[in-house]
């Protein structure tokens, strides 16, 4: 999100864009029960393709409609947290999908979180969502598809896939991290 963007009414919480991040992050609950039968693959393949597409439209609804929240700014990236890691834990306990990823993903978050909620504590600050952590959902959720359906034309593209999404995502945290160092020397 960019940090230009006018908050019109910070403390607003029932909004359009704010609503369809609730959603996306209960969307792990019906995606994870799909994925116990194979037989719903289909409606698996469509709840994850509507999960990523409720990631770009909930910050486009708020943009649109003037209602850009401090709750928006913090429940886009969980909403994004609790239905990626809820989904890559279901793969991991089941053997689909590398342990060592599930541990990055989490271990990330958790520091991310924790050193927002500091400076939210300290400066009132209210740490947004970057571009480098959305490309890196969008890679993960397509990580996610090609472990569930792997095209065996291309058995690459698992390993590329989580690859790239780690690259992404370490690039978001270093995004971050430099972000938090920058806050903290202002209330030092």
């Amino acid at each position: 999100m960019n940090s230009k963007t006018k908050i019109t009414d910070p403390t607003r919480i029932l909004t359009l864009a704010n609503m369809i991040s609730l959603g996306r992050a209960l969307m792990a609950v019906p995606i994870i029960y799909t994925l116990q039968d194979t037989s719903m693959r289909t409606i698996t393949f469509f709840l994850i393709v509507l999960a990523v597409l409720s990631d770009a439209l909930d910050g486009w609804f708020a943009r649109k409609a003037h209602e850009v929240t401090h709750f928006g700014k913090w429940i886009d990236p969980i909403a994004d947290f609790a239905c990626i890691i809820s989904v890559v834990a279901y793969l991991t306990l089941v053997g689909r999908f590398p342990a060592w990823f599930f541990i990055f993903y989490l271990v990330r978050y958790v520091f991310i979180a924790i050193s927002a909620i500091y400076f939210l504590n300290h400066n009132h600050f209210i740490l947004s969502s970057n571009w480098w952590g959305k490309w890196a959902a969008g890679v993960t959720a397509l990580a996610l598809l090609v472990h569930i359906w792997p095209w065996e034309a291309f058995p690459w593209m698992q390993d590329v896939t989580i690859y790239i999404a780690t690259f992404l995502l370490s690039v978001s945290w270093l995004v971050y991290v430099k972000t938090f160092f920058g806050k903290f020397k202002e209330i030092r």
